[in-house]
């Protein structure tokens, strides 16, 4: 049930145009006494001076990025794509630094700005289709999904995130549709498992949502926002005990306390628990809940 908050990141991108000149000697006349060089440059000259263009990062400086916290990782990525705004690899990898952020409309753009140069890059596509969904706008991820549904019919990925966003329009069937398509391609998926689950219990299915979850949290791969999802469907049942143990093997204790009350008032009916969502203590919602599928 653990979210990092969200950070402000401000990312300028654009070109510098530079516009190189060369001063032309004036003619000299004859017997003129020789002028010697200034001894500094002067201000005028130093503005027409181009700045030296920044380098790129090498391969291990890229590897070694992906390690940074997301906005240190953000940080790096955008310097990246001011350097070289074609290059793709910085581009997709900003956006999912920003969408880590929860700079979601940011992510969105990043991602966006990459599809203008190719359109089929999938990892592009996919994170525009993660973008939108995080923001709950899964009408505008449709579309990015399944163009990499098309291009990419063995990845489980697209379908995973098609399930989602159909959800979010409200397509519950087809969602579990793209969903069991995703599980075929790639079964005991715990990020598959997990969002049918979540779907299920929107739809009221708890005990139904618990055995999935279940099943994919015994997964090598199950991550801790599985986990946590497993933990919110058991508190969801009354089944404290359980959930508490679960949180507090998770979660540092004053987080886990917190999120514990929270699943107190949702199992006594002292608090809700919709797609319109209020905020759990530990700063994520439904849609959050529920992730970017893929």
């Amino acid at each position: 049930m653990c979210r990092k908050p969200a950070l402000a990141a401000t990312t300028v991108f654009g070109f510098s145009l530079v516009v190189w000149t060369s001063a032309q000697a004036a003619p000299v006349a004859p017997n003129a006494a020789a002028t010697p060089p200034a001894a500094t440059t002067s201000p005028a000259a130093s503005a027409t001076t181009p700045p030296r263009p920044r380098r790129k990062a090498t391969a291990q400086e890229r590897t070694e990025a992906e390690r940074l916290p997301p906005l240190a990782r953000a940080a790096f990525w955008a310097r990246e794509t001011n350097a070289d705004p074609a290059d793709q690899v910085a581009g997709v990898r900003l956006a999912a630094a920003l969408r880590a952020l929860g700079q979601y409309a940011e992510a969105a753009s990043s991602a966006e700005r990459v599809l203008v140069l190719a359109p089929d890059n999938i990892d592009a596509l996919l994170e525009s289709a993660r973008a939108h969904v995080a923001q709950g706008q899964g009408f505008y991820a449709i579309a990015p999904a399944e163009r990499v549904r098309a291009l990419a019919p063995k990845d489980w990925r697209p379908l995973s995130l098609l399930g989602v966003a159909y959800a979010q329009v409200r397509r519950g069937d087809d969602a579990m549709t793209a969903w069991r398509q995703a599980l075929a391609l790639s079964p005991d998926n715990p990020a598959v498992l997990s969002n049918m689950a979540m779907e299920l219990a929107a739809q009221g299915d708890a005990a139904q949502a618990e055995t999935l979850l279940r099943r994919a949290v015994a997964q090598p791969g199950a991550s801790l926002q599985v986990r946590q999802d497993l933990t919110l469907v058991l508190g969801l049942q009354g089944k404290l005990t359980e959930a508490e143990h679960r949180l507090r093997v998770d979660l540092p204790p004053e987080q886990a306390d917190a999120d514990l009350a929270y699943l107190k008032a949702v199992s006594t009916g002292a608090t809700a628990l919709s797609p319109a969502a209020e905020a759990a203590p530990s700063g994520h919602s439904w849609a959050s809940v529920k992730g970017p599928g893929g």
